[in-house]
């Protein structure tokens, strides 16, 4: 039996050393040492001994035990140590090596316009609120004024998700005007920018997915004139004193009366250029008096209350306030581009 436990020390530690893995060494561990290995059956058969060659026999199968499980550990230790020198030289860094440089980003030129925007009507006493780009036709038609058979309503300018023409992407964010009507205490001062959709056809001033702002006033003895007023502080304090604006009368369902907001265009300077399509001035927004009747719809005693509201396109206002000549590059994402901003 002697020479039973002599020869499973010396394979066990032939095995070990030539052990590459630690999962090799976990195999070598159960076959020598595991309660089915060599050296557990050896053991096996101490009944078979004489009373006085059991303790010699148990103290050296013990013996044998305690080094196998100290070699064992030892080539454990061994295997680690060269996989995190091996790892450690894989993963070594040259410190003398020039460190690659880091290119800053900025904020895309619309959403400085809409920064400063938001900073004018901020400073006016004005909130700011979120909605829905998936909007019921209810609040971007019904409740607005615009009732079955509006243009406007058409599948021809609209982004609808079913056939009965309920739920649409918004085609502006005055549904939030009407939302904020409904959840929010008299007076009212609110603007809504946001992401908005209609089936226009991509140039120089349109695209099918554009950025609007939306702003409503609703007080006692509001007037025109305080809309007027407020705008036209609003385009010079976006692009300077002595800005030139003008008002065109126009139709809306929401508002009335109605009108149309220009400014003289940044390229041509009013002479008429493909940006302005020849007119010498550029949309900005469209506004007007709350209609008598969009209040009432929201609770809203148009006798005792009046109110104005406007719209305009963010794109465009970055245009003019940066000189850009054609929407689409706001869209294109070329860094030569934005890296001018």
């Amino acid at each position: 039996m002697k020479e039973q436990l002599e020869k499973i020390k010396q394979e066990a530690l032939a095995a070990l050393a030539a052990a590459k893995e630690s999962s090799d060494l976990e195999t070598l561990r159960v076959k020598y040492l595991g309660k089915k290995g060599e050296l557990t059956a050896v053991l096996k058969q101490m009944g078979k001994l004489s009373a006085e060659e059991r303790p010699v026999i148990g103290q050296l199968a013990n013996d044998v035990r305690e080094r196998l499980t100290a070699e064992i550990e030892a080539q454990k230790a061994k295997l680690e140590q060269v996989k995190l020198e091996a790892r450690l030289k894989a993963e070594a860094v040259d410190v003398t090596i020039p460190g690659r440089e880091k290119k800053l980003g900025h904020r895309h030129p619309m959403y400085i316009a809409l920064e400063e925007i938001k900073d004018i009507f901020v400073g006016m006493g004005f909130t700011i609120l979120d909605g829905p780009e998936v909007e019921l036709a209810y609040y971007n038609f019904d409740r607005l004024n615009a009732e079955e058979g509006h243009p406007s309503r058409d599948w021809s300018d609209t982004f609808y998700f079913d056939e009965d023409s309920r739920v649409m992407l918004r085609s502006q964010t005055t549904p939030m005007q009407v939302r904020a009507m409904e959840t929010m205490e008299l007076p009212i001062r609110i603007i809504a920018p946001g992401r908005v959709y209609r089936k226009d056809e991509v140039d120089a001033t349109h695209s099918p997915m554009f950025h609007q702002v939306e702003g409503m006033v609703i007080d006692k003895n509001v007037t025109m004139a305080d809309l007027k007023g407020t705008l036209n502080a609003v385009m010079e304090q976006l692009y300077g004193e002595g800005t030139k604006t003008r008002f065109r009368p126009h139709h809306f369902p929401f508002t009335e009366p109605s009108c149309e907001m220009d400014v003289q265009c940044h390229k041509c300077g009013g002479v008429g250029c493909p940006t302005c399509k020849g007119e010498g001035w550029i949309e900005v927004l469209g506004a007007g008096m709350i209609h008598p009747k969009v209040l009432e719809m929201s609770g809203i005693d148009p006798e005792e209350y009046s109110g104005w509201a406007f719209g305009m396109g963010l794109e465009r206002m970055a245009m003019r306030r940066f000189k850009i000549s054609d929407l689409r590059l706001i869209f294109e994402n070329d860094v030569r581009f934005l890296e001018q901003f």
